[in-house]
């Protein structure tokens, strides 16, 4: 758990409609922890498409992680059930593409990865340690 306290300050960093969001919900938050052989992450991604065609998580062997993909919320008008809605959507990004980085606090074996994006937006990853 030494790594993990220092690690956990460095930066995560946005791009794309990710780097724009304002209040509430943003995307891109990371939560992580770590057990004996392995991290665990968690990153808060509201309005992202699972389509495997759109998502992509990958890891290095240094424990960088790219996630990238589309958001769909956000947009300015919204058509549900033969409705236009005008949306004044302030706290989410706006709908793109985006791409979030961030580094765990040691090397990792890529091959050893599982995640899942649920139904949430929440995007929960375990990787062994090298």
């Amino acid at each position: 758990m030494g790594n993990l306290q220092g690690t956990f300050s460095a930066a995560v960093v946005l791009s794309g409609s990710a780097a724009i969001g304002k209040n509430g919900p943003i995307v891109g938050l990371v939560d992580m922890g770590e057990s004996g052989d392995c991290y665990f992450f968690r990153v808060a991604l509201p309005g992202v498409r699972r389509d495997t065609d759109d998502f992509t998580c990958k890891i290095e062997s240094n424990g960088k992680v790219k996630i990238a993909g589309i958001t769909t919320t956000g947009e300015k008008t919204v058509y549900k059930n033969h409705h236009k809605f005008e949306m004044l959507s302030a706290n989410l990004c706006p709908p793109g593409h985006f791409s979030i980085s961030f580094k765990l606090p040691g090397p990792v074996n890529q091959f050893q990865f599982s995640g899942n994006l649920g139904a949430d937006g929440i995007l929960e990853g375990v990787i062994k340690k090298s």
